[in-house]
């Protein structure tokens, strides 16, 4: 399988998002914040001096690159006047940056206070603040999008609509009033990009992509320069599984994007979730040597070193990434997962299932997937009876498991010497589903693994089956099992049952499949050898 539920969470950890602008952006920054290019927005700012507007954005950039010291040192140079409401939500949203709830909603209030309670920018302002902070509880914020409503006459801000929905996804509920107010941004501005982007982006986590898709069309048809766009459809075509659309669309991102260690950065992520760990480990390198700290970068880096088989560097890497992640409480459940396979595959299986099983416990949610990351783990080790424990534990904590489920656990059994309960396994496979072509290959495979000199032919029947029903239109995807099956059988007859006429047919249609074999070339050639005739005896 290779779609991975758990690598949704997976992705928002290694994504550094953009959020919605303010009002008080000019037109230059409010470009350089939604095509990301923080560095330019940076610069900006930095020329325009140390006003109110300037330092308030300096601040949500920080906060949107996830430096919340930074963010709140901007936020924090704004207090000449302490009555006026952008010197207050400033104020506010420097606390939120440090975790301070119950200060900035002093604040915020206070700022309302400022404002006699009749600004619908001030409320939405706020609105915004909570929209970008890592805040969960939105309860105290959607009282102050409410507020912005009610003064808005019930008319929609797109504005106002875009914080609206970014609230509502920080609860596990939201995502129906989430869509609900992207729809009423673009419905009051039809031409508004981001709130498509925010639909294809909601469309992709609800994993139906052809919405997700056209919204993010959409969206680049509006603005074909608008660069998280295609990040966006990047993502969606990665959990599709269309790899190669995925990256093809990054590097238009990448193409359109800022050229920074941040956009480095976010190009090692999409390399290492398409599989592309070679390349992935250059551009990880490329941003360590410029920050050797970088949290996401260190992460992978260790993950893509074990992907690529070479756990002992993998190791050290996933020990000098855990003391970082560590120090900034940073550590999510993969890292856990990662950390114990390596152990496991190093030889300290009971250390590493312990932190796997640890972070099962953790998170039930993930709790069956993770299992059989788990198992996945002792097999690499080749620990098969532990492997083989975990995968029935998994089945009977889903019913009986999935397909999938069965087929893993009867490999196990295999790789464990234990052919009878794999075939059993294979055989309830096929009854679920006989179209199931990989199916009859295994289960043949398990049959001559229990007939090792073929003497009873307990495989023939299963090959013979799996070369009717792979031999259709993808025959070409299964060339490999139906030359191992055509061998299989030409060998059963030249051997077992001395037909070479039966045997003859099986070693030709190998050749056909590969003309260059040589076994069949020398079976063929074999059979079709005159036979040599007895010396006649003298009289």
């Amino acid at each position: 399988m290779n779609f991975k539920p758990w690598k949704l969470t997976l992705l928002a950890a290694l994504s550094v998002s953009g959020s919605a602008a303010l009002a008080q952006n000019t037109s230059s920054v409010q470009r350089a914040f939604d095509l990301e290019r923080y560095g330019e927005a940076r610069s900006t700012l930095l020329k325009q001096g140390g006003s109110t507007e300037s330092n308030f954005e300096l601040g949500r950039l920080y906060q949107l690159r996830d430096m919340p010291d930074s963010a709140a040192y901007y936020f924090n140079r704004i207090s000449l006047n302490q009555k006026d409401p952008v010197t207050l939500i400033a104020a506010g949203r420097a606390a939120l940056a440090k975790g301070k709830t119950a200060e900035a909603e002093i604040q915020f209030d206070s700022a309302v206070k400022a404002s006699k309670g009749k600004d619908a920018k001030v409320y939405t302002m706020i609105a915004q603040a909570y929209a970008e902070s890592d805040i969960k509880d939105i309860t105290k914020a959607l009282t102050y999008v409410d507020a912005a409503q009610k003064l808005n006459k019930g008319k929609d801000d797109p504005t106002l609509m875009i914080a609206r929905g970014d609230i509502y996804l920080k609860t596990e509920q939201g995502g129906g009033e989430a869509m609900n107010s992207y729809e009423r941004a673009t419905m009051a501005d039809p031409n508004n990009v981001k709130a498509y982007v925010r639909k294809g982006q909601l469309n992709m986590r609800a994993r139906t992509y052809n919405e997700a898709k056209t919204n993010l069309d959409k969206a680049i048809s509006i603005d074909p320069n608008y660069a998280p766009a295609y990040n966006a459809l990047a993502e969606t075509y990665y959990f599709a599984g269309r790899y190669d659309d995925a990256l093809a669309q990054f590097q238009k991102f990448t193409s359109l994007a800022e050229k920074s260690t941040n956009t480095d950065a976010k190009y090692a992520s999409f390399l290492y979730l398409t599989k592309k760990y070679p390349e992935a480990l250059t551009e990880i390198n490329k941003v360590l040597a410029a920050n050797p700290n970088d949290l996401t970068m260190n992460r992978l880096k260790a993950y893509s070193l074990y992907e690529q088989g070479q756990n002992e560097e993998a190791l050290a890497a996933m020990q000098k990434y855990m003391q970082i992640a560590n120090a900034s409480n940073k550590v999510i459940t993969e890292d856990n997962v990662y950390y114990g396979k390596m152990l496991i595959k190093s030889g300290k299986t009971t250390e590493g299932a312990a932190i796997i099983k640890k972070a099962i416990d953790a998170d039930p949610k993930k709790a069956s997937e993770l299992q059989n990351e788990l198992a996945q783990a002792y097999i690499a080790a080749k620990d098969y009876p532990n492997a083989i424990a975990t995968y029935r534990a998994r089945m009977k904590a889903n019913d009986g498991g999935e397909l999938t489920d069965k087929v893993y656990l009867a490999r196990a059994y295999e790789l464990n010497d234990q052919y009878a309960q794999a075939d059993s396994l294979y055989g309830m496979v096929l009854t679920e589903r006989p179209t199931y072509v990989p199916g009859y290959q295994m289960r043949a495979r398990a049959n001559a693994n229990l007939d090792k000199d073929s003497k009873q032919g307990l495989a023939k029947p299963y090959y013979e089956k799996y070369i009717e029903v792979a031999s259709g239109a993808d025959a070409a995807k299964y060339k490999t099992g139906l030359i191992e099956a055509n061998k299989y059988l030409g060998s059963y007859y030249l051997f077992t049952k001395n037909d070479k006429a039966a045997s003859l047919p099986y070693w030709q249609q190998v050749l056909v499949l590969d003309p260059a074999d040589q076994q069949a070339k020398t079976a063929v050639s074999e059979i079709n050898k005159p036979a040599t005739k007895a010396p006649a005896k003298r009289k």
